[in-house]
């Protein structure tokens, strides 16, 4: 999900080599292959997810919601752009999942998730009612940043693997695992807070800039 430039491209160096003045490189590296570290190699599982868009990148927490109260197993920290790759990448990935499988089953059984906080019709879940039900471990509340994710799936479960690619190697900072059944539920909530973020873009932009403040007398 990464665009794939080689390091040693002359037009990515800026500033002298000789020392003089300072000097900067902006190198961008195609993704091959990521480092997966041991702490994040056997992954969290996950039933559900919670995406909150912040001023300038998306958070999504992934739910463990089988007690009370509901857990985040994990949060990842997105840029707007890896945002909208995610999306593709990820209804690409549940097309696929479809036309092998058919569309993810949810189990019957009388033993169901809790569901999340809901608010009366008519009135949306403010983010303090919410995380007021869950809980929010102190290892995860920073979160894992992320600029690039790799998707796969098995007949029962999808895996994310989210992905830091600063050079000089990409490695994997968050691992999560979901059923199959809630993915689905997971783009409609990406594609929902997407479109809320452009539709604000897109007024900011209409917006006229503020005029410039008088000059004090001296």
């Amino acid at each position: 999900m990464t665009d794939a430039h080689s390091p040693d491209d002359p037009s990515s160096a800026a500033g002298p080599p000789d020392g003089e003045g300072p000097y900067c490189e902006e190198i961008q590296h195609s993704q091959v292959s990521a480092l997966v570290p041991e702490r994040v190699a056997r992954g969290v599982f996950s039933t559900g997810a919670v995406v909150v868009q912040g001023v300038h990148e998306f958070i999504l927490d992934f739910l463990l919601r089988m007690s009370q109260p509901q857990q985040v197993a994990a949060r990842v920290v997105l840029p707007p752009g890896v945002v909208a790759q995610f999306i593709a990448a990820l209804t690409d990935n549940l097309n696929n999942y479809q036309s092998k499988y058919g569309p993810p089953v949810v189990p019957n059984g009388p033993a169901g998730q809790p569901p999340l906080p809901q608010a009366p019709p008519g009135s949306p879940v403010s983010a303090q009612d919410l995380y007021e039900q869950l809980k929010l471990q102190d290892d995860v509340l920073s979160g894992s940043y992320a600029n690039a994710v790799m998707i796969g799936h098995t007949p029962c479960e999808f895996c994310f693997d989210f992905i830091t690619t600063f050079f000089p190697r990409s490695a994997v900072s968050s691992r999560v695992f979901m059923a199959a059944p809630g993915v689905p539920r997971l783009l409609d909530s990406l594609k929902h807070s997407f479109e809320k973020y452009q539709q604000k873009a897109l007024q900011q932009r209409k917006s006229p800039p503020p005029a410039p403040a008088p000059p004090e007398d001296s």
